[in-house]
Order: structure tokens, then sequence, then C-alpha cells
């Protein structure tokens, strides 16, 4: 008889389940997050053993990738989505772990989706970038503060930029805000540095996709973001539906309706949040360089406000680039707003920025 193994994850223990297709629990046993001392929990059951649940938190890689070279079959068990019955008077890990294991037996656990084990480091490096960017945006933003905080004056962002740290430092009379100018500056210039090295190193993958240059046809979306949405949607056959992609992008209302009124607010954090920066963007990016975007954007400014009018672009934008990657075919326009205006706002005015702006080749 088949066994379903349900394991609690945690970051210094992992908690094993075992149950058998009637639902009789066979073994649980707390180990260590030791990979050799939960394949050998296991080995005695291993003939038996149909799929194994692993709990997705923040350090289930090594033991979804070990358990796949061991030869087991393993799901990923998405916890946000798992919900045991309210009125259990107790509950603790053992529990928690052959509750996984029974919602396995009887086909109903949510799983997610395990990412490809070859790129998702250069996945995860990408993601790195983004919080080396804004690392470097706090020390533009605190260069400019102590600018005017002792000068009186605004030093504006592209005269920054071309700031030696020597040069910085003849800004300020006083030797300590010297000090902290030529730093700020120092900083700035290594994180730019090693955020073009994990560029670099992100573009030789993403190269070899069959999204990444069609999502660039997309208004809005250009090296990074494209990069971006590449490497975070992995496989887009996954997502069923335009819909369900924008649900995971984040670009979907979380509320929870009964007979047309408000009840509460669902899961929120549900989805990708960097496949919610990534269309935000775009969607901010486009309504100012795109004729047919822009359109959009005022008539949902008109019905709503500009906060709101901004998420549904987001969300178009979203749909739009799932049928671009499911279709392999360039965005259109008409399809997506019902009409190609005879001119983008990008060739009435100056083109967007290479990082981000629309059509960039690289």
């Amino acid at each position: 008889m088949k066994i379903m193994t349900g394991i609690d994850l945690h970051s210094n223990n992992a908690v094993c389940g075992l149950v058998d297709m009637n639902g009789k629990r066979l073994l649980h046993k707390r180990v260590p997050c030791d990979l050799k001392e939960i394949v050998r929990t296991l080995k005695p059951h291993q003939k038996r053993i149909d799929t194994i649940a692993v709990e997705s938190t923040f350090n289930w890689y090594w033991l979804v990738d070990g358990l796949q070279e061991e030869g087991y079959k393993v799901v990923l068990a998405n916890p946000a989505q798992i919900e045991q019955y309210n009125g259990l008077k107790h509950a603790d890990d053992t529990s928690d772990a052959f509750f996984i294991a029974e919602m396995l037996r009887l086909g109903i656990l949510p799983c997610g989706y395990i990412y490809d084990r070859k790129t998702r480091s250069t996945r995860d490096l990408l993601r790195r970038r983004l919080g080396l960017v804004r690392k470097r945006t706090s020390f533009y933003v605190s260069f400019k503060s102590l600018y005017t905080r002792t000068t009186g004056q605004q030093l504006r962002l592209t005269d920054l930029k071309k700031l030696e740290a020597q040069d910085a430092a003849k800004l300020f009379k006083h030797p300590s805000d010297q000090l902290i100018a030529q730093e700020l500056i120092e900083l700035i210039e290594r994180l730019s540095q090693s955020i073009r090295k994990i560029e670099e190193t992100v573009m030789k993958t993403a190269l070899k996709t069959p999204y990444y240059r069609r999502l660039q046809s997309i208004p809005g979306i250009g090296v990074i973001l494209g990069l971006t949405i590449t490497m975070e949607v992995g496989d887009i056959k996954r997502f069923p539906t335009p819909g369900d992609f924008a649900s995971y992008c984040r670009c979907v209302k979380s509320q929870r309706l009964t007979n047309g009124k408000i009840k509460g607010k669902n899961n929120d954090k549900c989805g990708n949040p960097y496949l919610g920066w990534a269309f935000i963007e775009a969607s901010n990016i486009s309504r100012r360089y795109d004729l047919a975007c822009r359109r959009f954007y005022d008539r949902k400014t008109k019905q709503a406000n500009s906060i709101l009018a901004t998420k549904a672009l987001a969300c178009k934008l979203a749909k739009a680039a799932w049928h671009v990657m499911h279709e392999k075919k360039d965005f259109d326009s008409q399809r997506a707003f019902g009409s190609t205006p005879e001119k983008t706002l990008a060739e009435r005015s100056v083109k967007p920025s290479i990082g981000v702006g629309k059509n960039h080749k690289s």
C-alpha cells in the first residue's frame, strides 16, 4: 500500500509524518535539518512512499533538491492556502506534518511551483540586484539631504551621478561632512559595479529564454523589467488563464464580497511581489510614452482615482504579457486596447530610459 509523507519544515529541524492510503499514521519523527538524517528516517519505507510534500518555507531548496536526487517524487505544499479547522483544541508540529500528508492522500493539497533548479539561482541573483538598487537609491537620497542641510541648495540627481569622490568632498566645509560625502560616493560606485555584474550574468541566461525579447514589445517593459518578468515567471504554462497570471502578479483586488457588500479581505500577499513591482513600474512608464496606455489610464482615473488606474493598467499589461509569452507573439495594441494610435507618446516626446523603457535592444 502506498504511503504519503508530509514534512513540516523549520529553520533548524523538520517533522516527518507518514500515513498510508487508509489514513493510518505509520510514523512521526522530528529530525535536524540534515538531508542524511531525513533520508535515513524515510529509508525503511522508501519503496512504498509515493509522494513527499514539503512545506514551502524560506529554506526548502536543499530539502526538495536533495529528496529529488534520492529518487523521491516531491511536491511543495503552499502554506498560504492550507488552513486547518479553527476549532482544533490542540495543534503542534506533528499534527501539522500529518495534516499535510492527509491532504496529500486525499488529493486536495494546494501545491506551489518548484522552480527549475538550473535557473533558480540566477533568478535569486536578480532579486538581490533589486535590493542593491534600493540601497544605492538610499545613498543618493542621503547625499542630497546632506547637501541641502548644509548649503540650503538643491542638487540635481544628474549632477550627483557625475561626481567623483574627491569632487564630492569639495562641496562641503566641515571635515565630517567631507568624509561622509566621499564615503557615500564610493559606496554608490561600488554598488553600481555590483549591479552591472549581476545584470551581465542574468542577461546570459535570459537571452536563452523564449520570452525575453518578446516581452520588450510591450509598452513600458525594457531591459530590467523584461529580465525580471522572464526570470520570475519560469514556465508560463503553469498559469492556465491571463486572469490567473494577473492574480499571481498581485494585480487583482483582494476582497471578499457577499451580496455586493465587502465582508473582509483575503490574503493580499498571495502572489509574486517582484512581478507586482515590475508591472506597476511598466504601468507608470507606459502611460507616459504610449498613447493607448495613456488613454486607458485617463479613462480609469476619471472612473476612480490615479492609484486604481495605475493598478488597472498594470493588470492589463500583465494579461497582455501572458498572451505574449503563451502564444509567442509580439504585443498587439489593438487587441489589448481596441485601437491602434497613429503615434505613441514616445514619438511625440523624449524616449524613456533604456533601463526600463520600451523596445530597447541590449
